[in-house]
């Protein structure tokens, strides 16, 4: 139980990978604060089901990306848990189009999603981080922000900022001990990518070495190690958690 007594906030984690983060560091002890946008059933179940593993959870219906309302949040979450060690960015979107076609809409929603949150959560999360000296930032990429997609400009866009983001952080934020790394997964076979037609699932895995996609648990081990002090010594780093497609 390697994050016995700690309070993690993970952003977007009522399903997909964020939800299999959520699980893996309640399995490793952690007590469980998370957001989600808009379904309140599914939320609920996912907290009672947390709650029954033998942890304290909750969630919180939050717009990760209003710096007002990350504020509000973590103030909210230091007060019902007292203390907040572990933040996991993964709250994210896809708006998908080739360049030509994009709108001005399609990139601010993704941008405002996927990267901004990450600059408002991170800024709300380090005052009690700074205030405890220590604490371990964790911001889930894509190997997209690393390659670049045809088709995904804007999410290609907020990835690399989070890669930028999370080097910068841990440079401020490394003399009061708090370290700051993202994890770049591949292929991961969520609800999201469900929604593929086969041949397109398999042309994906056919430009993995492993052969496989992978799965929310994958992304969450590497979560967990980075959360834990297994990894005390390790701040700045991108993680690729894809199978081997990107090297």
């Amino acid at each position: 139980m390697k994050l016995t007594g700690k309070t993690v906030l993970v952003t977007g984690a009522s399903r997909g990978i964020g939800k299999g983060i959520a699980q893996t560091l309640a399995q490793a002890g952690a007590n469980i604060a998370f957001t989600y946008v808009s379904s309140v059933e599914k939320a609920n179940a996912f907290e009672q089901e947390l709650i029954a593993s033998g942890v304290k959870a909750k969630g919180y219906q939050s717009n990760a990306a209003d710096f007002n309302e990350a504020e509000k949040l973590v103030d909210e979450i230091v007060k019902e848990f007292g203390s907040l060690d572990v933040l996991v960015n993964n709250a994210g979107i896809t708006r998908d189009t080739l360049l030509m076609r994009m709108s001005e809409q399609q990139w601010d929603d993704v941008l405002d999603t996927n990267l901004k949150s990450a600059f408002a959560m991170t800024k709300a999360a380090m005052k009690p981080m700074m205030k405890a000296k220590a604490g371990s930032i964790i911001n889930i990429t894509s190997v997209v922000g690393i390659t670049g997609n045809a088709g995904q400009a804007n999410y290609a866009a907020s990835k690399a900022g989070m890669i930028g983001l999370t080097k910068s952080v841990a440079k401020e934020l490394g003399s009061r001990n708090i370290r700051c790394n993202a994890i770049a997964p591949g292929f991961i076979e969520t609800e999201m990518t469900d929604t593929l037609a086969a041949e397109v699932k398999a042309e994906w895995i056919k430009g993995i070495p492993l052969k496989r996609g992978g799965k929310p648990e994958d992304v969450a081990k590497c979560v967990l190690f980075l959360a834990s002090d297994d990894s005390e010594y390790i701040s700045g780093q991108t993680i690729n958690v894809c199978g081997g497609m990107v090297m």
